[in-house]
């Protein structure tokens, strides 16, 4: 977290301490897994709906539908509408959005890196 000292020239609503924080807003909106996984799975590519949940196994329509909404609303997605019958919808990362992908470029990476030590955890813890 970031010290006191960091935060004195930055606004209250960058505080993540603060519960009624727009930063604290936005990190609860962002660090969910399945907005993680749509950001990982857009990449640097624009995909339409089916696509997007087709990368994100075991993800709802409903829960796509949320999280899509949501990261427009943030600036992190970009959503297109083709005016075609039936409407062709496709989704791309904004340019925060792929700032952000770095990020979740590096959980994924420690999350593979550090996944035999976490699973021998867990076992150690459930026995």
């Amino acid at each position: 977290m970031v010290t006191k000292q960091l935060l004195k020239d930055l606004p209250e609503d960058a505080d993540l301490r603060r519960a009624d924080s727009l930063a604290r807003e936005i990190f609860s909106d962002v660090a969910n897994k399945w907005a993680l996984l749509i950001i990982e799975a857009l990449g640097e590519r624009t995909l339409r709906f089916s696509e997007v949940r087709g990368e994100v196994e075991g993800i709802s329509h409903k829960m796509l539908t949320q999280n899509l909404r949501m990261l427009e609303r943030n600036g992190l997605v970009d959503r297109k509408v083709h005016p075609t019958v039936p409407p062709k919808v496709e989704y791309t990362l904004t340019e925060p959005g792929r700032a952000l992908r770095a990020t979740v470029d590096a959980i994924c990476q420690w999350t593979q890196h550090h996944l035999g030590h976490i699973e021998g955890a867990r076992q150690r813890f459930d026995a």
